[in-house]
């Protein structure tokens, strides 16, 4: 065998003996996250029996309720007053309204803040 060739066989040599250790590392860390995931699915709570998953209310499903809703007034400051803070207003009520007639945006209005429309006119 000429010089040449034993050189390339030890090039191919050294080639195959770090894909070996490539892989054997590759291994070792999907070994490592299968080991780590199974700690952490033994350390969760059992999974919930049959009787203990919800159940629908005897009166059966719930359905959407449409309504308009009205917001409570802001209570008015007497003259002389300090006006109300923003924190003071907390926890606003709404009410349901009389009216059935579902609000709609004004013509030519894109209906939200910044929406690129040409806005109320």
């Amino acid at each position: 065998m000429n010089t040449a060739s034993m050189q390339l066989a030890a090039a191919s040599g050294l080639i195959s003996l770090v894909l070996f250790a490539i892989a054997l590392a590759v291994l070792a860390v999907l070994a490592g996250g299968y080991w780590l995931t199974s700690r952490e699915k033994y350390r969760e709570p059992p999974r919930p029996r049959a009787e203990e998953q919800p159940k629908l209310p005897p009166e059966g499903a719930v359905h959407e309720i449409r309504e308009n809703r009205e917001s409570a007034d802001v209570p008015r400051t007497a003259k002389g007053e300090r006006p109300l803070t923003p924190y003071e207003l907390t926890n606003m009520d709404t009410r349901s309204s009389d009216s059935k007639e579902r609000p709609r945006w004004s013509k030519g209005s894109s209906g939200s803040f910044g929406g690129g429309g040409l806005g109320a006119h």
